[in-house]
């Protein structure tokens, strides 16, 4: 909340500084501020405001300011710059910053873009646009520093400080030999700390974890949150080192997957646009498909409801209970669901662990599931005195099976799902509910039926 409050300030104080017309002091007061808030003070400008702050700033600092932005931003600012502006944009910005806007853009402003860059320029950025989507080959930047292992620490110092206001990042360096195959890696600390006439082959760690251009963005996430790396090399599948992937990526991949996780834990299509920019058509669309599909699915309870229907005539009391069986059933189903898809998410639980997960779910549910029938009798007992003992204890029985099986169910979809090649994510929330409420209708009504007629 803190920084909210000091970022509205910095916004209002800006704003005070360009209707006061102090363009001098707007200038100097925008290039010294961090690029990340510049960028989010461009969402509070209007169209024709923002062209005039962006052109209030460096070279450098429109770059940095431009990679920072949302794609709306960065298409009006694309539109309304002349060809030398972009130019400018894009021989200071990243390459990997670059793609990221490219992928996203449309075809008129790609080809202004590209257009705009030099030939050698233009071919890397062909060639990361060929690479999969959401791929390490997508996400990866060419800015970083090699070394070969015969230098010396001085030689590789002089080549860091010659070079390294162009590299994304320099405090990890990599090794190639004369293949450009990948061999090792030495941190830019090991090297401060050396002497000047070590080799970098003395020096460098030769147990390298690298991915291929093609390995899905997930699967990098992954060494990311194990390793705990700032950059993670990229390589062919001859070993040839071709890019780094850097840590501030990997956030938004991080950001990304999470987010596609929970819309279709809650039955979405998942959406790369912003919610307050998403048309409501689009919104409509995304629901309407699983929406339709739980519909469709939830037939089955109005099917097992329908046979037993002769019972409800009988006890018809046993129809009030419905929803608290059905309830219990799917918010337990829920839990085991979401705990088994988070595990997997993190690498915590694979196919292999099927038996152990499930052994362990029915085992959380035989304990769970006790203590909500002895607590669901007694309230039973002493709110519902009418019902009389069977029923109570029908209700009860049937809400402690219904929870050892639903965490069953809920633990095993997911893990089904993935030895099927699909996102465990789906087999959550809504669809989980739907599947259990049918089977716990089933197990209700045939507990009733012997302990009731």
């Amino acid at each position: 909340m803190k920084i909210m409050e000091e970022m509205q300030e910095l916004f209002d104080f800006l704003n005070k500084l360009m209707e006061s017309g102090e363009y001098a002091r707007l200038k100097e007061e925008l290039n010294s501020e961090q690029p990340a808030n510049v960028a989010e003070y461009f969402e509070e400008l209007t169209a024709e405001k923002q062209l005039f702050v962006f052109r209030l700033l460096t070279k450098d600092m429109a770059a940095e300011v431009f990679s920072y932005m949302d794609s709306d931003t960065q298409e009006h600012i694309v539109h309304s710059i002349t060809d030398r502006e972009v130019r400018n944009i894009v021989d200071e910005m990243f390459l990997d910053d670059t793609v990221d806007f490219l992928e996203e853009a449309p075809a008129n402003l790609v080809k202004k873009i590209l257009r705009n860059t030099d030939a050698e320029t233009r071919k890397l950025i062909n060639r990361f646009l060929n690479y999969p989507e959401n791929s390490a080959g997508s996400l990866m930047t060419i800015e970083f520093v090699r070394l070969h292992s015969s230098m010396t620490v001085g030689n590789a110092m002089k080549q860091i400080k010659r070079t390294g206001t162009d590299k994304e990042t320099i405090y990890t360096c990599y090794v190639i030999d004369d293949q450009r195959k990948l061999i090792g890696v030495v941190p830019l600390r090991t090297l401060i700390c050396a002497a000047d006439d070590n080799t970098i082959d003395e020096l460098m760690q030769d147990d390298v974890v690298s991915v291929l251009t093609t390995d899905d963005q997930e699967e990098v996430a992954n060494i990311f949150k194990k390793y705990n790396w700032m950059a993670l090399p990229v390589t062919d599948t001859e070993g040839r080192l071709v890019g780094i992937i850097t840590v501030d990526d990997i956030v938004d991949v991080i950001e990304q997957e999470t987010t596609e996780d929970m819309e279709k834990m809650a039955a979405l299509i998942p959406s790369d646009e912003e919610y307050l920019k998403t048309p409501v058509m689009v919104l409509a669309k995304n629901r309407i498909v699983w929406l339709s599909v739980l519909m469709i699915s939830g037939t089955l309870s109005s099917f097992v409801i329908g046979h037993f229907n002769s019972l409800l005539e009988v006890a018809v009391v046993l129809s009030g209970f419905i929803p608290i069986i059905t309830g219990t059933g799917g918010n337990a189903g829920s839990q085991a669901s979401t705990m088994i898809i988070r595990g997997m998410a993190l690498g915590e639980i694979e196919i292999r662990d099927a038996l152990k997960v499930v052994w362990k779910e029915i085992r959380v549910g035989v304990l769970c599931g006790v203590a909500l029938g002895l607590i669901n009798i007694l309230k039973m007992t002493l709110v519902n005195r009418d019902t009389g003992f069977w029923i109570n204890f029908s209700v009860s029985l049937s809400m402690a099976a219904v929870v050892v099986l639903a965490k069953t169910i809920g633990c095993l979809l997911p893990i089904l799902a993935k030895s099927l090649k699909l996102d465990p994510a789906m087999m959550a929330g809504p669809l989980i509910s739907t599947v259990v409420d049918a089977v716990a209708l089933v197990i209700y009504f045939s507990i009733a039926t012997a302990l009731v007629l």
